[in-house]
């Protein structure tokens, strides 16, 4: 079931946007009225997503091709000339899965690098002008039911996600004052097709859906409804949060 918002002179930012949950992100804000910049390394997956928009609904999504993992400076170089927006949200995200005893310090460092240092920092750039030009905004940070619950081989993804839950709240502390607030979602394994891929074994799956009161894995639309939610004034009052998209699985 999709759900529709009204983003009508929304400007919004989407890192992670050439694939999977960032793409359907992008898509559903540009049939929804936003104006909608999707951030990612990938320039000709990009081309096609903006592509796809104009061709379903006749909008325009502009591409903005970068590393979430540039330094700041460099980011800030490449977030400027679009800036100020309405709308944030930090999809880019990585997971390399490694057992206790064989975990490796380049996947430390590039799970903290992409899934908590790029959010924290792509997220000071975008508040810092938000409150400039006055914007009372929305930032959401996609994060995971790993950051509450461990899983096994997923230790630095898990820890990364927890961090960027606590970047979550203590940004909507600091930042509540001038009008933006902050969240996350946190959802189950999502069907896109990496998560297909890594999830169709029907004993792998059953070890989390036994778990779970409703018996499926999530759809990107199941995100994108939660995402959207968040970024609209339909959440007004709602900042700090944790919110699941995980039929239940966290709190049974």
């Amino acid at each position: 079931m999709s759900v529709s918002f009204d983003f009508t002179g929304k400007r919004v930012l989407v890192t992670g946007a050439s694939q999977g949950i960032g793409r359907a992100i992008s898509l559903q804000l540009a049939k929804d009225g936003a104006t909608v910049f999707a951030m990612a390394r990938n320039e000709e997956a990009l081309d096609e997503l903006v592509e796809q928009s104009r061709n379903e609904k006749g909008t325009t999504i502009t591409k903005v091709v970068g590393d979430v993992t540039a330094s700041e400076e460099e980011l800030a170089k490449i977030l400027e000339p679009h800036q100020p927006f309405d709308g944030l949200v930090n999809n880019a995200g990585v997971a390399h899965l490694q057992t206790v005893g064989c975990i490796t310090e380049e996947a430390v460092a590039n799970t903290f690098n992409v899934n908590l240092r790029s959010a924290l920092f792509i997220a000071q750039l975008v508040s810092r002008e938000m409150i400039k030009h006055k914007k009372q905004g929305s930032i959401v940070n996609i994060s995971s039911q790993a950051a509450i619950r461990p899983f096994f081989n997923h230790t630095a993804y898990c820890a990364s996600k927890a961090s960027l839950d606590m970047v979550t709240r203590c940004l909507a502390a600091e930042l509540g004052h001038s009008g933006i607030r902050v969240n996350s979602v946190n959802p189950t394994v999502v069907m896109t097709e990496m998560g297909k891929a890594n999830w169709s074994d029907p004993h792998k799956a059953s070890q989390l859906l036994d778990r779970m009161p409703i018996k499926r894995f999530a759809e990107p639309e199941d995100v994108v409804s939660a995402t959207l939610f968040l970024l609209s004034n339909a959440s007004a009052m709602t900042t700090g949060a944790a919110f699941p998209v995980d039929g239940g699985y966290i709190n049974n």
